[in-house]
């Protein structure tokens, strides 16, 4: 059975891709999703006038599967559409997750030169979000003009931590592919700037003002508007071969300033990272929080030798409270609660939706691939299978509305990480460890694999160069 499974489960995940993929290619083509309820496509406005972000966002995706057709239709997109000359409001943190990530990804896996000069092109654009007083970057940024603001609903114009603190890893390789420091220099500078200011209880708040250099408020999540920050600073010590000390001491302090203020158990034994307001608890975990478990595991070996085992056992524990989020339909709402007798539940109708969102699943597969515990098949099979039931439609897939009922109503949209996250880590959880190994490869955010940075490499290339 172990055997046919090694085969099946892949061939399933491919055959869940292909159908997401045609659908999207046959009523959305070009656009950035698929409604697939309604057969068009979606353009939406956080990606300023870029287009496509479906088709950056499966590239990597399609051609680590080995569906050669579709990547190459995607790469000649990428040759004949991919237009970056555009106006409007882009994010920038969702442009250079989804879109520098995506094309560096590629260029990495593929060696086509036409990813390589498209995302060096893209990040210059960037570069202007960071002429702020601080160098911290406006979350705004017009990809004509250059001008950068901050988001409206931002408090009192601050910038967003998960936002400015998830840059690191796409901009050190854009430095490694551009041969220009200017990347590196601006993210190093974020770092400088929260190395130095003062940190309540070590915890990093969410909002930060661009202009005077401090917290605007005292709100810290390790869900929404915190998360990946903490993400890319374990990420950016692994994809620096282990040699980025800075980025290794900061992660596993604010670690411990997490364990200390945040973490919690429930009255029935579940383990949960609250939130923070200014001091005060709120017992409530976020679907994006659940990435947390997949972090903590990666980020268990290189913490003092006598903790790794505890760092092992609190990464299953979160990544169990996930898991346990996840029902009746075994699909998991976008937040659940620990108060009033909730035991990772949602108590808002608000907050019961499913928008085929990774984070749990990106766990079980670092799990799987740090202890082969057999469970994290299980739980990845249950999602397959609550996928298919329930989000799929006759022409693609669509997230949910309400997970704690079965007859389900769908919001009409095949988000493009489910393309790029959801699909690509389901596939990795089934297949062997060598597929993107993680002593090679460290993923983005949007699951994109960059490479890990191996000095020596860079040193041997450095010499082959002279002797040439």
């Amino acid at each position: 059975d172990q055997e046919l499974d090694r085969f099946v489960c892949p061939l399933f995940m491919l055959q869940m891709m292909k159908f997401a993929w045609d659908n999207y290619k046959r009523y959305a083509w070009g656009k950035n999703e698929l409604r697939p309820l309604t057969r068009n496509g979606h353009i939406g406005n956080m990606f300023g006038g870029l287009r496509g972000a479906s088709i950056i966002d499966s590239l990597d995706t399609l051609y680590v599967m080995g569906l050669m057709d579709e990547y190459n239709e995607a790469k000649e997109w990428v040759q004949t559409s991919l237009d970056l000359n555009s106006n409007g409001e882009a994010s920038l943190f969702e442009v250079n997750i989804r879109y520098v990530g995506g094309l560096l990804s590629a260029y990495y896996l593929t060696g086509e030169e036409l990813f390589k000069n498209k995302v060096v092109e893209l990040g210059e654009k960037l570069l202007p979000a960071f002429n702020t007083p601080t160098g911290i970057p406006r979350g705004v940024i017009n990809l004509g003009s250059g001008t950068s603001w901050s988001w409206g609903w931002a408090s009192a114009g601050s910038s967003i931590l998960a936002e400015f603190g998830t840059l690191h890893l796409e901009f050190v390789h854009l430095t490694q592919l551009s041969n220009n420091p200017i990347y590196t220099e601006k993210v190093m500078n974020i770092r400088k700037l929260l190395n130095k200011i003062e940190k309540p209880h070590g915890l990093y708040p969410n909002f930060l003002s661009p202009v005077s250099g401090n917290w605007v408020q005292h709100h810290v999540s390790i869900g929404g508007l915190g998360d990946s920050f903490y993400e890319y600073l374990i990420k950016s010590y692994l994809m620096s071969d282990k040699t980025d000390e800075d980025a290794k001491t900061t992660y596993y302090n604010a670690l411990e300033a997490i364990e200390a203020n945040l973490v919690q158990k429930s009255p029935g034994g579940l383990t949960y990272m609250a939130e923070w307001r200014g001091g005060i608890l709120d017992h409530k975990m976020g679907h994006l929080a659940c990435f947390s478990g997949g972090m903590i595991g990666i980020g268990a070996d290189d913490g003092a030798p006598e903790k790794r085992q505890h760092y092992l056992d609190l990464a299953a524990e979160i990544t169990h409270t996930c898991h346990e989020s996840y029902t009746p339909t075994k699909l998991g709402p976008e937040a659940f609660r620990f108060d009033s007798g909730a035991e990772a539940t949602a108590t808002r109708l608000s907050d019961r939706y499913y928008i085929l969102r990774p984070e749990v699943i990106e766990s079980y597969m670092y799990m799987w691939r740090l202890t082969h515990d057999p469970k994290y098949r299980e739980w990845g099979w249950e999602a397959v299978e609550a996928l298919e039931q329930h989000c799929r439609v006759d022409s693609g897939f669509s997230g949910i509305r309400d997970v704690y009922t079965t007859t389900v109503s769908h919001d009409n949209m095949q988000q493009s990480f489910f393309l790029s996250e959801t699909l690509k880590y389901l596939y990795l959880l089934f297949s062997d460890d060598d597929l993107l190994p993680l002593e090679d490869w460290v993923f983005n955010t949007e699951a994109h694999p960059l490479p890990i940075i191996r000095t020596n490499c860079l040193q041997n290339e450095a010499t082959q160069d002279k002797t040439l």
